[in-house]
């Protein structure tokens, strides 16, 4: 790729494929492509339904690039007798209400219902996966030109008119063919992160005992002991509130304590808190907010009730927290037992506009604690390994996302 010499002003991206030098041209995408709506045959007629044409409808679009299958299909009959109309492979879906500008290419010929205007792009002008890849521009475009009192509603009319700047059909394909890759390259990686959060979440519930049972249904070798059944106030040694020091005391805040509060944390990210504020010694001198020890289980008890973390470093809370400290478990197997008691008591926590739980029943619920530390060691360490890779893999899908918006701005006009 070729970077442009920005004291040339050109209708041309910042970002271009070595060998294309043309201006690229403002056109509408009317003069590109057919723009086609849908429609529905009668519900009440049963010779229309569960033939062999796919017919799609906009809640089926959004996820993928490519879509091949449809939740309903109509009859040639159903053809004949509604708005509906065959749809070529290649052809851009895009929804044109209920949610404007959702996207996804035809891999086989379909209708839809009227809920679409789809793009139907002219093949020696308009490439699919080119202006597939402008899903942005034409979601904004919708948008903003969209009308209706019920719901806003894009027409067939109004997306022709769209201005759109394009170079030659081969420029169009290679970058195209490029974003295509990309698009691959992430599904890719989000279907390895998926898996991992599955396989987690199997094995939270294997390497646990169910209700009633006194030992888990996988175990690692060499362990055979019942395991005891615990109180978690019985897990640590103390157990911490937190509090907020007063916003209006500048010398409070912008110190070099770390003060979390419970938007500081996600529900399935149990380590890796970066505290947003930071108070000073007088603030814990003069609140209710408290100095904890490193290595302590923050566990959110109000607002967010649920979330927990485990705090590598000394810090102090705000008073939506429980901190249990000087732990009398191995910390990665308490981390594990905590949030998977707490997913299953989340249903039972009493509130309405606040759900929460007292410090006296947090502390009352009971876990089930490997006699031996050993093996409380390894089952911590094992899923505490397949969360590493789970934010290894996040890491990874979140920079490829932010290299494609980057993309996305230098390589269109």
């Amino acid at each position: 790729m070729a970077k442009i010499d920005d004291s040339v002003k050109k209708e041309v991206p910042e970002l271009r494929f070595k060998g294309f030098t043309d201006d690229w041209e403002k056109r509408k995408l009317g003069e590109l492509a057919n723009i086609v709506g849908g429609g529905t045959p009668s519900t009440s007629n049963p010779e229309y339904w569960d033939g062999d044409i796919d017919w799609y409808a906009p809640a089926e679009i959004g996820e993928q690039s490519y879509v091949s299958k449809s939740k309903k299909t109509i009859t040639e009959l159903g053809l004949k007798k509604s708005s509906a109309r065959i749809l070529p492979v290649g052809t851009v879906l895009f929804t044109s209400r209920a949610g404007i500008g959702n996207t996804a290419i035809l891999a086989k010929e379909a209708t839809t219902n009227q809920g679409f205007q789809s793009i139907v792009p002219d093949q020696n002008k308009l490439d699919s996966y080119f202006i597939f890849s402008r899903t942005n521009e034409l979601k904004r475009y919708g948008e903003v030109t969209g009308a209706g009192s019920t719901f806003v509603e894009v027409s067939g009319k109004q997306m022709s008119k769209m201005s759109i700047m394009v170079p030659e059909l081969s420029e169009q394909q290679k970058i195209g063919s490029f974003f295509k890759q990309l698009d691959e390259t992430i599904a890719l990686h989000q279907r390895k992160l998926d898996l991992l959060k599955e396989q987690k979440k199997g094995f939270l519930q294997k390497m646990f005992p169910k209700n009633g049972a006194k030992v888990p249904e996988l175990r690692f070798a060499g362990f055979a002991d019942d395991w005891e059944q615990r109180k978690l106030g019985d897990l640590s040694q103390d157990t911490i509130g937190g509090g907020t020091p007063k916003t209006s005391v500048t010398e409070y805040w912008n110190g070099e304590i770390p003060w979390i509060q419970s938007s500081d944390l996600a529900n399935d990210k149990l380590y890796g808190v970066l505290p947003k504020k930071f108070i000073t010694e007088d603030a814990v001198k003069n609140s209710a907010t408290k100095l904890i020890p490193a290595n302590s289980i923050a566990i959110v008890t109000r607002v967010g009730v649920g979330k927990l973390a485990f705090m590598p470093y000394e810090f102090a809370s705000s008073q939506d927290f429980l901190s249990l400290s000087n732990l009398k478990v191995d910390c990665n197997f308490g981390m594990y037992s905590i949030y998977k008691m707490l997913q299953r008591e989340l249903n039972n926590i009493q509130g309405t506009s606040i759900k929460g739980i007292t410090k006296a029943d947090l502390l009352d619920k009971e876990i089930f604690v490997p006699i031996k530390v050993e093996e409380q060691r390894k089952i911590g360490s094992f899923l505490k390994q397949l969360d590493d890779t789970i934010a290894l893999h996040q890491r990874k899908l979140d920079l490829l996302k932010e290299q494609k918006k980057g993309f996305l701005q230098k390589m269109f006009v």
